[in-house]
């Protein structure tokens, strides 16, 4: 990591954070364009070219869902199985071509369009829009969908005209601008927070049940983790989903405050590991039925786009201060 790059604090100039140069959505669009590229590998696995792959992937999103919803879930799973080998090396084709697209610099823009329509098909017909219309949605274990947050990623790192790169405008916000990406990302913990607090998700065996349910699959050390973390949690669930909720909400006030510092990245990204790590299972990827890390990994990068973007002109958003340069460091 190097500093280059003063930025004005009062009559003190403090040194900005940069990584080898680059931009901040520079770097965002190559993290992204990896777990695109991730995700593609994920699909090429044997288990994804069979049926089960509709009876145990696609059509389990409908449960719980609106008939409306859950009725179109169901028919694109029936429509695709008869020939669901092709479908899915066409699946993982695109998922593949987004990632090789948002590495080369020259065609990020397509490569991100593509995504967003690719994502949202996937969150609506493979995510049954990551639940949130059953009334049981929780963010420990993959709301509001991993897909979601692949477009809301993407928007922040849409590339700046060249006019604005060498103003040096809303560096790392994308189309969203820096008030708009503040709002999002405060909106989105602070959402998560909200649905942690339903009745379905306060339940003392909820968090308990989430980890039992992580371990299906996965190799016998870590399922042995799994099993000894739903142990110690036991019937205190309530207690620790309302401590989840609460270093939620504080994640979204400092966000939507403006408070640029590393305390808040970092509050955001133990969150996001310990969500990946326990009830998210890595996201089945070791499962050999995974298909994406889950949110997890996308919410650590949501924060690293957050706090890698440079405030516009007249923002009353607080910089990077000297102790958060040194914590990044």
């Amino acid at each position: 990591m190097e500093l280059l790059g003063p930025a004005d604090v009062g009559n003190v100039r403090w040194p900005r954070v940069a990584w080898a140069g680059r931009s901040p959505e520079r770097v965002v669009q190559v993290l992204l364009g990896l777990v695109w590229i991730g995700d593609g590998v994920l699909q090429l696995q044997p288990s994804m070219f069979g049926r089960d792959f509709v009876t145990g992937q696609l059509l389990p999103a409908a449960q719980g869902n609106p008939a409306v919803v859950a009725g179109s879930i169901t028919a694109m799973g029936r429509f695709l199985e008869p020939h669901i080998a092709l479908w899915n090396a066409l699946f993982a084709t695109i998922q593949l071509a987004i990632g090789v697209g948002l590495l080369v610099q020259r065609t990020v823009r397509p490569a991100l369009a593509v995504s967003f329509a690719w994502s949202l098909g996937v969150w609506w017909f493979a995510e049954g829009f990551g639940g949130l219309l059953t009334g049981t949605a929780s963010p420990l274990t993959g709301a509001p969908g991993a897909v979601l947050l692949y477009v809301l990623i993407g928007i922040a790192a849409w590339p700046r005209c060249a006019r604005d790169r060498d103003r040096g405008v809303g560096s790392g916000v994308g189309l969203f601008g820096a008030r708009g990406a503040r709002g999002v990302w405060a909106l989105l913990w602070v959402g998560s927070a909200a649905l942690l607090l339903q009745p379905a998700n306060l339940a003392g065996g909820a968090l308990r049940s989430a980890l039992v349910a992580a371990e299906g699959g996965q190799p016998r050390w870590y399922a042995w983790i799994l099993a000894r973390a739903a142990d110690a949690v036991g019937r205190h669930g309530t207690v620790l989903t309302l401590a989840v909720a609460v270093e939620m909400l504080v994640v979204g006030a400092g966000v939507a405050l403006g408070w640029r510092s590393a305390g808040v990245l970092g509050a955001a990204i133990v969150v996001a590991t310990a969500i990946w790590v326990f009830p998210e299972g890595l996201g089945g990827i070791l499962t050999g039925r995974g298909t994406d890390p889950n949110t997890g990994p996308l919410l650590a990068l949501a924060g690293l786009a957050w706090y890698r973007s440079r405030p516009e002109p007249g923002s009353d958003e607080m910089v990077v201060t000297p102790a958060d340069v040194a914590v990044a460091a």
